[in-house]
């Protein structure tokens, strides 16, 4: 995160600490915590508009849902984690924004066991960010990463702070001048990219890769099949493989900062953009207006 400008003057970010707001600079953990050490954590980011996180409700569950796999007991109730993030967005100044809430079980004893490890921490940041304009799209281009997810892995059911799988195949992916990577699973089917769900047509109908293939459950690819089914479109989790990909009528992500992203090419090989995405687009925009009551800010 990096500091920004408000009226003209230059302002610290801030971040909340476990019950604390403090200066970005400020913000440290021990380097014997277990989310630094392993991976020993979960997180989740959300999107804000007007000062308002969307899906905070969907997002929290995950949470949960996380911190039961894991084992780690959540220190604030929703109420709390609620009333913490308003702090720190009014704080911070900010109004189009990413959420980020970050459980990490804590400090233990050295190894991989997680006993004595019975102080977890919460830790919340906000980053602004630039508003979306669903006329005019960001668009991307992806590129078959050569690492591979593991199939019907319990952990895609939320986030956890282990993504080197991720960040290799995202470094791939820049590496050959695309801006993001499709990843599979290791039985060779289609999973998600490296920040976001995917999405095809074909025939009229809108797919995804099922989460047994090795995608997120993510909160803003449920709320697009929601979308579809407000429009009609039928929709489903399919299972698939990458030649179905090339022969799609179009691609796209869900992510919750960029919202819908159109993908323009796979692996060097130009996609369709079909007009059914801004259609989509136009249609998550107006479930988030419906949903927050009033309109996201618009470039």
């Amino acid at each position: 995160m990096t500091g920004s400008t408000h009226s003209g003057h230059s302002r610290r970010v801030k971040i909340w600490v476990h019950g604390h707001l403090v200066d970005e600079a400020s913000a440290t953990i021990s380097v014997l915590d277990r989310s630094f050490q392993y991976g020993d954590a979960v997180f989740e980011s959300i999107r804000v508009y007007g000062g308002l996180p969307f899906l905070w409700e969907e997002h929290l569950s995950r949470l949960h849902e996380g911190a039961r796999l894991l084992k780690i007991s959540l220190p604030f109730d929703n109420f709390q984690l609620r009333n913490a993030a308003t702090e720190l967005l009014t704080a911070n100044h900010h109004t189009e924004a990413m959420l980020r809430l970050h459980l990490t079980r804590g400090v233990g004893i050295r190894g991989y066991s997680p006993r004595g490890a019975n102080s977890p921490r919460v830790i919340i940041g906000s980053t602004e960010i630039a508003p979306v304009n669903p006329m005019m799209p960001v668009s991307w281009t992806l590129h078959t990463a050569s690492q591979r997810l593991p199939a019907r892995d319990p952990l895609t059911a939320c986030k956890t702070a282990n993504k080197l799988i991720q960040v290799l195949a995202r470094m791939e992916a820049e590496e050959a001048g695309a801006n993001d990577a499709l990843l599979l699973n290791t039985a060779g089917e289609v999973a998600e990219t490296s920040c976001a769900n995917l999405f095809w047509m074909a025939d009229g109908r809108i797919f995804t890769p099922p989460v047994s293939s090795g995608a997120l459950a993510g909160i803003t690819r449920r709320a697009v099949m929601e979308v579809c089914r407000r429009l009609g479109i039928p929709a489903g989790e399919v299972i698939t493989r990458l030649p179905d990909l090339h022969r799609a009528d179009g691609i796209f992500l869900s992510v919750s900062s960029l919202e819908i992203v159109p993908i323009t090419a796979l692996d060097g090989v130009a996609i369709p953009v079909s007009p059914q995405i801004q259609r989509v687009h136009l249609e998550f925009r107006r479930m988030v207006q419906e949903r927050l009551g009033s309109p996201p800010a618009t470039p």
